[in-house]
């Protein structure tokens, strides 16, 4: 059987295409955001906590990244309002589960630049009179963010891709975009082979600007 590509179909509908990637980086940015806040609250939790607040914090950890995000996108979407009396619309389950499963991931990384800051720093700090508070915004958060960046990347491109994953729950970003499409024109090859480089373009796109970001602020070693 014969099959002759025709983008011109899938050209008709890219504002949908162009729509979802927007929207897969709006989901993308404010999931970072939250993840990234999670991440560092209780990174320092575990630092500076006693043994059962970093008990609490690795069970934390250890749950949520041995747990498939599609099974946690199901229980946060469909099993939690049934037993807690919450509503929320799919985009917004989708980036509370996606933070709290980012957040995860960033609090051992964040964990391992705070663990990682030189003791001559903090110390130097006490020295000129630096508060508890100053010395965490001015010498441990800074250095620490410096010293996780390579790994902040590479955990900011992963929960874009993960946004794909949004389409489950019907949210109208990219994959699911292109769900649509393919349903209603039956031009898979062609779809997919649009949105494929469309995936890989952007997430090379954020690679990039955060490694110029990391050239610029990376500690050498």
């Amino acid at each position: 059987m014969n099959y002759d590509l025709n983008f011109n179909l899938i050209w008709r509908h890219s504002g949908r295409l162009v729509d979802g990637l927007i929207l897969s980086l709006q989901i993308a940015g404010l999931s970072i955001a939250l993840a990234m806040t999670i991440g560092v609250v209780l990174a320092l939790a575990y630092v500076d906590g006693n043994r059962f607040v970093q008990a609490a914090v690795a069970g934390y950890v250890e749950f949520i990244r041995n747990v498939p995000l599609l099974l946690l996108v199901y229980l946060v979407f469909y099993g939690l309002p049934t037993v807690v009396d919450i509503r929320y619309d799919a985009t917004t389950s989708f980036v509370a589960t996606l933070s709290i499963y980012g957040g995860a991931y960033l609090v051992e990384v964040m964990r391992a630049g705070l663990q990682a800051v030189p003791q001559g720093l903090i110390e130097a700090g006490k020295a000129i009179g630096l508060t508890p508070l100053q010395r965490l915004v001015y010498v441990r958060l800074p250095t620490a963010f410096r010293i996780a960046l390579p790994s902040l990347s590479n955990t900011y491109v992963s929960l874009f891709k993960d946004t794909s994953i949004a389409s489950v729950l019907a949210v109208p970003e990219l994959t699911y975009a292109a769900q649509w499409i393919n349903v209603n024109t039956f031009r898979i090859v062609e779809v997919y082979a649009v949105v494929t480089p469309v995936y890989l373009a952007t997430g090379y796109a954020i690679l990039f600007a955060l490694r110029l970001l990391e050239r610029r602020y990376a500690i050498a070693r």
